[in-house]
């Protein structure tokens, strides 16, 4: 075992302020860019000269080899230092981004964003970690406070700003953004963190676990992305993948729990909160996360929003977050952390039920105020459950905890991204049908809609199609409901599992 020549110890005043804000933006800038380039999709895909579906794997190659690379953090940890590592995923990150802009086609550009996630998976628990370390003990809530304000806002100006650059400049500096952000990272840490660093230690690699990870998680994400398009099982493709995803499960979970130095540290489920916690954070997420994209994605396809409105129309989003976001702490001292917890939830089960009294003839101020009950419930939601997480676990095993939780949390957002829309999809093709049904001469409602349009100058046919076009919109509108209402019930059922944990001040007493 070899050790830095200065460990990583609190900093205070300017050296402090400096060096959170670094490593905070550091996190910012790896959730910002899982969906920045979310509305950029058909613009890249149009210049690449490939189909749309076949542009929507910038998102997927990106998100594959982000779930691959974040439970190597505890491991890349220990072998090369936590400063050594975070330094080298931003300048490894920054590159990636720079080759992701200058890609001449969609080959070369899904390469690049293999390895552009590939690299960043350490900067989420990383930023972390170091957080925790840099800021004094007494204070070290706040420095879960500054962690979760940058996570949640990533999601949130990702859309506005993607669409921004995208109408205004050009697709590439979705990516070029991260240059400038990068080199005040990198000056800033070079700096405030210069000769400190975590004890190193040898380890071997442990191969054949990461080989399994790969395989599990990218064959689930690739049945998830295109089910959809291939009618899901009744498709050999995904039966085909469908079974290797549950061998890969299978023998993933068998071999790190007998492998003497796991790539990932599954006995850490042994400890009941940071089970508990984990399990909170990656299901809330998850469905929160699944929110962000459909609702976007309704007021673009089906409202007429561009997507720099819907990015607007969300964004408070991130406005209630960072307002909440600073009380947390000082609430953490006093409170139970399982009941600010639950407070995540509560909103969010408030925000689903009201969604579910949306209509199409909504106006964007009433779609504002349910995002910021939503964005309330996010400045709940990391900083206690990550504290009932850690609150038993050894220091030197915070950051493969963090790196596992991280993990488990973005790949639930993965899945999420491509189960949220197929289940809006599906809703909405039985809605429309049960709405179809009902266009028949003997029935009042059409028969007068159809007359009404007919004494608007449409023909027959005309007042058919248009009464179509109304059909899908209300089948839609109809869908986001049944989604909400689906969210009301998977949130009331994670709440209840937070108390599980036990109080994260019981061990000092």
């Amino acid at each position: 075992m070899s050790s830095a020549k200065r460990p990583i110890e609190p900093l205070s005043g300017g050296t402090l302020v400096l060096g959170a804000l670094a490593i905070g933006m550091a996190n910012f800038m790896m959730v910002l860019d899982t969906t920045i380039a979310n509305v950029a999709v058909p613009t890249i895909s149009g210049n690449l000269g490939v189909a749309p579906d076949q542009g929507t794997w910038v998102l997927t190659s990106f998100s594959i080899s982000l779930a691959i690379g974040l439970p190597l953090t505890g491991w890349l940890a220990q072998r090369f230092g936590q400063v050594k590592l975070f330094l080298s995923a931003v300048v490894l990150f920054v590159l990636a981004s720079v080759c992701c802009g200058l890609a001449p086609n969609l080959t070369s550009l899904l390469v690049f964003r293999v390895f552009q996630g590939a690299v960043c998976g350490p900067l989420a628990p990383l930023s972390q970690a170091l957080l925790v370390a840099i800021f004094p003990p007494a204070r070290r809530t706040t420095a879960l406070v500054v962690w979760s304000m940058t996570t949640f806002l990533g999601p949130v100006c990702g859309p506005i700003l993607g669409g921004y650059l995208t109408d205004n400049i050009s697709w590439p500096w979705i990516f070029y953004i991260n240059v400038p952000v990068g080199i005040f990272i990198l000056l800033a840490l070079g700096q405030v963190l210069s000769g400190r660093d975590n004890p190193t230690r040898k380890l071997p690699v442990d191969v054949v676990g990461l080989l399994l990870l790969m395989v599990a998680v990218g064959s689930l994400q690739i049945l998830l992305d295109k089910g959809q398009d291939l009618d899901w099982f009744a498709s050999t493709p995904i039966r085909t993948l469908g079974v290797i995803t549950v061998l890969g499960f299978a023998s993933l979970i068998t071999w790190e729990l007998t492998a003497q130095h796991p790539i990932l540290d599954l006995r850490l489920f042994k400890e009941r909160n940071y089970a508990i916690g984990t399990l909170c954070v990656s299901l809330g997420f998850a469905l929160y996360f699944a929110s962000l994209v459909l609702v976007p994605l309704w007021l673009q396809t089906e409202m007429g929003y561009t997507a720099t409105w819907a990015g607007i129309a969300t964004a408070p989003l991130g406005i209630a977050g960072v307002a909440l976001a600073p009380f947390i702490g000082r609430m953490m001292q006093h409170t139970d952390a399982r009941v600010l917890a639950s407070m995540a939830f509560i909103c969010w089960i408030g925000a689903s039920l009201w969604r579910m009294h949306f209509e199409t003839n909504l106006d964007i101020a009433f779609i504002g105020w349910n995002s910021v009950l939503m964005g309330a419930g996010t400045a709940f939601l990391f900083t206690p459950l990550v504290a009932i997480s850690l609150s038993r676990l050894p220091p030197e095993k915070i950051p493969a905890a963090l790196g596992l939780q991280n993990a488990l949390r973005m790949t639930g957002a993965s899945f999420a991204v491509s189960l949220g829309p197929a289940f809006w999809d599906h809703r909405a093709r039985q809605h429309q049908v049960e709405l179809a049904e009902r266009m028949t001469p003997f029935d009042h409602w059409s028969a007068q809609a159809q007359d009404n349009l007919g004494q608007l100058g449409l023909s027959a046919q005309g007042a058919l199609e248009s009464l179509g076009r109304t059909i899908d919109r209300q089948a839609h509108m109809l869908a986001l409901n049944d989604f909400s209402l689906a969210s009301a019930w998977l949130f009331c059922a994670v709440l209840a599992i937070v108390w599980m944990a036990r109080s994260p001040k019981a061990k000092a007493k």
